[in-house]
C-alpha cells in the first residue's frame, strides 16, 4: 500500500459556533476593559460594604474577586493561543482558551452554590439590610456587568472562552438586578426575606447557562467534534471529490476556541492527485465547515489494508 501524507492550512475559515477567527487583538481589548470595569467596581463594593457593614456587599464583592479573576485567565489564555508553535508544543497553546472556559464554567458552579447556601441559612432569621444603599451599589454592579457583557458582545457567539465571559457577566448582571429588585422589596415592604429568595431564583438561572457552558468546554477538552461540525456530512463532502473512493481515520476537533482541526486518509486508486488538489481540498473544508487545519493521507489501495481504516480503531 502506497501513502502520501500532506497537509494545507486555508485563510482563516468563516465562523462556527464555539469557534471563531474573531481578530484576537479586538478580544484583547475587552478582556483588558473587563479585567478594569469589574476591578474597579470590586473595590467600591467592598469600600462601600465595610463603610455600611453589609455583609451582603462584602460578600458580593469578594464573588465579583473572582469574577475578575475568570477573566484574568481567560484573557491569559487568549494570549497564550497566539504564540507560535514549539517544538515541545506542536500545536501551540490553544488549547488553554477551551480550559480557561471549562475553569470559568466550574467557578461559576462553585460561586453560585456558595449563594445559594447562604441563601437557604438565611431564609429562617434574615437579617435586617441597608436597602437603600444596596440598591444603589446594585445599579453601579448592573451598568459595570452589562457594559462588560457587551465589550464582548460579536465574539460570544463563535469563541467558546469569550462566551464564558460574556455569560460570567450578563449572570453577575443578572445577580444584581436581582439584588436591586430585593432591595426596593425591601425598602417598601420591610420584607428582609426578599434577598435570599432572590438570590435564590437568581441562582437557578445562572446555574443553568454555567451548566451548558461546562457541557460544551467539557466535549472540546475531550477532543469531541465541536456542535457545530457535522462529521458525516464531512466524510460525504470529502468522498465526493474527484477520484475519491473511500474516506476513512477522519477525525475533527479543536485545536482551541478558535480553530478546528481535521485529519483524514483519502483511498484515490488512480494516484496521487498533486499538492493542487491538497489545497484546494483544504480551502473547501474551511469554506464549507470552517475547519482551517486538515491534514489529509493520501493511499492508492493497491497493498495491505490500512490498520486505521476501522472506526474503531484511533
Amino acid at each position: 500500500m502506497s501513502h502520501d501524507h500532506a497537509h494545507d492550512h486555508a485563510p482563516d475559515p468563516p465562523a462556527r459556533d464555539g469557534i471563531t477567527t474573531t481578530p484576537a487583538v479586538a478580544l484583547g481589548t475587552a478582556f483588558r476593559w473587563g479585567v478594569a470595569l469589574n476591578l474597579g467596581y470590586t473595590a467600591l463594593e467592598a469600600g462601600a460594604g465595610l463603610w455600611l457593614g453589609s455583609l451582603a456587599l462584602l460578600a458580593d464583592a469578594a464573588h465579583n474577586l473572582t469574577d475578575v479573576a475568570g477573566l484574568v485567565v481567560a484573557w491569559a489564555a487568549a494570549a497564550a493561543a497566539r504564540r507560535a508553535p514549539t517544538p515541545r508544543y506542536s500545536y501551540g497553546l490553544g488549547r488553554g482558551t477551551i480550559l480557561a472556559a471549562l475553569a470559568n464554567a466550574i467557578a461559576i458552579l462553585i460561586g453560585v452554590g456558595a449563594v445559594a447556601w447562604e441563601a437557604v441559612g438565611r431564609l429562617a432569621a434574615p437579617p435586617p439590610v441597608a436597602g437603600l444603599a444596596v440598591l444603589l451599589v446594585a445599579c453601579v454592579g448592573v451598568a459595570v456587568n452589562l457594559g462588560t457583557a457587551r465589550l464582548f458582545h460579536g465574539h460570544h457567539a463563535h469563541d467558546l472562552n469569550a462566551k464564558g465571559a460574556y455569560l460570567h457577566m450578563l449572570a453577575d448582571a443578572a445577580v444584581s438586578l436581582g439584588v436591586v429588585a430585593a432591595a426596593a422589596v425591601m425598602l417598601a415592604t420591610g420584607w428582609w426575606r426578599a434577598d435570599p429568595l432572590a438570590a435564590l431564583a437568581v441562582s437557578a438561572v445562572i446555574a443553568w447557562s454555567a451548566f451548558r457552558l461546562l457541557r460544551e468546554s467539557l466535549h472540546l477538552a475531550l477532543d469531541g467534534v465541536p456542535a457545530a461540525i457535522d462529521r458525516e456530512a464531512v466524510a460525504a463532502w470529502l468522498a465526493a471529490r474527484e477520484g475519491v473512493a473511500e474516506v476513512h481515520d477522519l477525525h475533527v476537533w479543536a485545536l482551541s476556541t478558535r480553530r478546528i482541526a481535521l485529519t483524514a486518509h483519502l483511498v484515490m486508486p488512480g494516484g496521487h492527485p498533486g499538492d493542487a488538489f491538497l489545497a484546494r481540498t483544504a480551502a473547501g473544508l474551511a469554506r464549507e465547515f470552517g475547519i482551517g487545519h486538515a491534514s489529509i493521507q493520501i493511499e492508492l489501495g493497491d497493498g495491505p489494508a490500512c490498520p486505521l481504516a476501522s472506526p474503531a480503531v484511533v
